[in-house]
C-alpha cells in the first residue's frame, strides 16, 4: 500500500461528497456541570479502523477546589487513550502506573485480560480555578491480543513526532502516518493525530490505511466544496484521495482510524469483547471483588473506593 511521504497534498479536489461514507454528529451528555460528546460507537458505524469509542470532554471550567473524580473501574479487551489540549488528570492504575497527563501527552493504557484504572484532577490544579478539554478514546483489541496482560505506557509531547508544513501542524499521537511513527506499542495497523489548521490550509487524509475518520473539535473544515463545523465526525470510503481544507477561523482535528479488524466487538459498561462469554466472565470477576486473585485488582495508590457493577 501506498503512504504519504509529506504533508502537502499533492492531489487535486477531484473526490466527490460521497467520499464522506458516514456522518457523525455526537451525541451530548451533561454529567453536572461537565459535557461529554460521543462520537462512537454511533447507530450507523460501531467502529473506524480499530476506534472503537471516542469522547470529547468538556471544555469545562472548575472552580477552585474542584476537580473531576473518576472513581476506579474496569476495562478488558480494549486500549484506552487519554489526550488533553487542556487540563491534567492524576492516572493510577493496577499495573502499579501513577502518572499525571498534561496537553499534549499520551496515556496509554492496554486492558487485555483485565485492569482498573482510576483518573482525578490533580492535587495541584484543585488549588486555584482549572479547566479540562481532551478527548478520550478506546482502540479494541485484535482477537489474537484480547487476554495480553495488561500494560501502560506515557509518552510526553517531545517524544510525539511532529509533521508541519504551511499552515498545518500535526501531533502524531498513535501508529503511523506521514512517513512518521509514534513510539506507544500497537497491536494493530492505526493512526491517530491531533491537527491544527490555520484559515484555508488543507490537510491530505494519510491513503495507507483502510479505514479513515476525521473529528472536528474546533473550527471548520471543507471537502469537496461542502462545509462542516465542530463537533462532528465523518468516515470515509475507502481507497479515495481525500483533501480537507480548514474554513475562515481555522480547525482543530483529530484524524483516526487504521485496519478494520476481524470482525464486530460486543461493548457492555467498559468491557470490549470478541464474544459475549469473555464478558460475562469479567463481569463476574469485578462482583466478586477478590482483588489481586484473579482478572482484576484496583490501583495501588487508590483502594479505598471502586465504581460498582451496574445492576
Amino acid at each position: 500500500m501506498s503512504w504519504n511521504p509529506a504533508i502537502e497534498p499533492g492531489c487535486p479536489d477531484e473526490v466527490g461528497i460521497d467520499a464522506i461514507e458516514t456522518l457523525i454528529v455526537p451525541r451530548a451528555r451533561d454529567l453536572g456541570g461537565f459535557e461529554v460528546r460521543r462520537a462512537l460507537p454511533a447507530p450507523k458505524r460501531q467502529m473506524v479502523g480499530p476506534f472503537i469509542f471516542f469522547d470529547q470532554a468538556g471544555p469545562a471550567e472548575l472552580l477552585t477546589g474542584q476537580g473531576i473524580d473518576v472513581r476506579p473501574h474496569p476495562h478488558i479487551g480494549l486500549g484506552t487513550v487519554t489526550y488533553l489540549y487542556r487540563g491534567d488528570f492524576h492516572h493510577r492504575d493496577s499495573t502499579g502506573a501513577d502518572q499525571i497527563i498534561r496537553p499534549g501527552e499520551l496515556n496509554w493504557m492496554v486492558a487485555g485480560r483485565g485492569v482498573s484504572h482510576s483518573e482525578r484532577t490533580s492535587t495541584a490544579a484543585r488549588t486555584g480555578p482549572n479547566g479540562l478539554f481532551g478527548i478520550q478514546t478506546w482502540l479494541a483489541l485484535p482477537e489474537g491480543h484480547e487476554d495480553v496482560a495488561p500494560m501502560f505506557e506515557h509518552h510526553g509531547k517531545e517524544t510525539l513526532p511532529m509533521i508541519e508544513a504551511q499552515g498545518v501542524s500535526v501531533r502524531l499521537i498513535l501508529g503511523d502516518a506521514f512517513g512518521k511513527r509514534a513510539p506507544a506499542t500497537m497491536f494493530s495497523e492505526t493512526f491517530y493525530a491531533d491537527v491544527r489548521l490555520e484559515a484555508a490550509a488543507r490537510l491530505p487524509m494519510p491513503d495507507n490505511h483502510e479505514d479513515r475518520g476525521i473529528y472536528i473539535v474546533e473550527g471548520s473544515i471543507s471537502i469537496a466544496g461542502r462545509d462542516f463545523e465542530a463537533p462532528q465526525m465523518m468516515v470515509f470510503r475507502p481507497g479515495d484521495r481525500i483533501t480537507v481544507a480548514a474554513g475562515e477561523r481555522g480547525a482543530r482535528l483529530m484524524i483516526l482510524g487504521g485496519a478494520t479488524l476481524s470482525g464486530p466487538r460486543y461493548i457492555w459498561w467498559n468491557f470490549v469483547a470478541s464474544s459475549k462469554e469473555r464478558i460475562e466472565e469479567a463481569k463476574h470477576e469485578w462482583r466478586a471483588q477478590n482483588w489481586g486473585k484473579g482478572r482484576f485488582d484496583l490501583p495501588i495508590n487508590d483502594r479505598d473506593e471502586h465504581i460498582p457493577l451496574p445492576e
